[in-house]
């Protein structure tokens, strides 16, 4: 991380609920994580955009309502008081859709499964994450800690007005 220019700010857009907004979702994550001096090549770029892949992957096959788009959410936060000498200590996605009557739910997988490991990697690679609720539908939501990679996933059961997950 480029620790002349601690990234702080925030991202917000709206996507196509399709696989192509999906792909372009976390195609703009990794571009967003670069300006603000996290490298594309760097392992909490790679994790986030993975994170947001799935997240969005999601939002795309279990919170669709057709017409409705998935709403995404970046923030990266620098440490406390505005000191630059450490850089950026966390990042936050958050990826909304339409749908509240299906929420994620992290279960063991068989390992003959095609499919259901997505919630199992943001799982692992996230600080923390849960799920809110909205006027209409749901926010599903993860926090990447960039300052202490060693720290890694427990779900949150809380934060921000988010439900358990579980």
């Amino acid at each position: 991380m480029n620790g002349e220019n601690p990234p702080g700010g925030t991202f917000e857009m709206f996507f196509t609920s399709s696989r192509r907004g999906a792909r372009l979702a976390r195609r703009v994550v990794v571009r967003r994580l670069e300006e603000w001096g996290i490298p594309r090549d760097s392992d909490a770029s790679q994790s986030l955009a993975l994170i947001a892949g799935e997240l969005a992957a999601n939002a795309v096959n279990h919170g669709h309502v057709p017409g409705r788009n998935f709403y995404l959410r970046l923030s990266v936060q620098p440490l406390p008081g505005g000191d630059s000498r450490g850089g950026p200590v966390s990042a936050r996605i958050e990826v909304s859709d339409a749908r509240d009557e299906r929420r994620p739910v992290l279960r063991d997988q068989d390992d003959e499964a095609e499919c259901g490991r997505g919630l199992m990697l943001v799982d692992a690679l996230a600080s923390k994450w849960g799920v809110a609720e909205r006027g209409v539908g749901k926010t599903v939501w993860c926090e990447y800690a960039l300052a202490s990679e060693e720290c890694r996933s427990r779900q949150g059961t809380g934060d921000s007005g988010a439900g358990d997950a579980r």
